[in-house]
């Protein structure tokens, strides 16, 4: 399923009936990202993630559009955010917190995260005018940052303080979700081990 490489990086392969994907991650990187997806609204959502969270991130999926887009969104954000989980470790040194506001236009997004391995997630705010951006569900964004936050075992915190372009809308969380995480999985030479009182995240 996973392979544990050197560094904060992780190589993560999922192979069902409905999709098969291959994605590398690696929390210090420098933005770069290669997508070949079947979904390109996703595409364009994952290349902002990456560029702006500083992350390189290589994704290859393959799924079952012919049906709709859905399996194929659910499992990317399934892949990556076993990628985070992995890739982090024991957390040592990590930030672990961050809160992120992101303008775009018309919208301002906001996204808080706790890297506490407890997955939790909320979607609050201004609901996304549209049903439809292109070819692309709306309701897929719920569902690929739901399983996102599921995997990678963290809080995950979405506010769209307002906005009228769905666009817009959703461009804005996807920066502010790779901003916010790349603060979270900073470390921070003050930090002695795990920054918890349990002494385990």
């Amino acid at each position: 399923m996973s392979e544990q490489a050197q560094g904060r990086t992780a190589a993560i392969t999922r192979t069902t009936k409905e999709t098969d994907i291959r994605l590398s991650l690696n929390v210090d990187g420098t933005g770069e990202a290669k997508l070949e997806t079947d979904v390109p609204f996703l595409n364009h959502m994952l290349d902002l993630f990456a560029r702006h969270g500083l992350f390189d991130l290589e994704v290859e999926a393959k799924g079952d559009i012919d049906i709709d887009d859905h399996h194929t969104v659910e499992d990317i954000g399934i892949c990556l955010g076993a990628a985070l989980r992995e890739a982090l470790g024991d957390k040592k040194g990590i930030r672990r917190y961050a809160s992120v506001f992101v303008p775009m236009d018309d919208t301002l997004a906001q996204v808080i995260v706790d890297l506490s391995n407890r997955p939790h997630f909320e979607l609050r705010g201004t609901p996304f005018p549209a049903q439809q951006v292109g070819s692309f569900a709306v309701e897929l964004v719920h569902e690929f940052l739901w399983k996102l936050a599921l995997e990678a075992r963290m809080n995950l915190h979405v506010i769209v303080h307002y906005g009228i372009n769905t666009h817009h809308m959703i461009e804005a969380v996807f920066k502010a979700l790779g901003r916010a995480l790349d603060e979270a999985t900073s470390i921070d030479p003050r930090v002695q081990g795990v920054p918890s009182t349990k002494g385990v995240l």
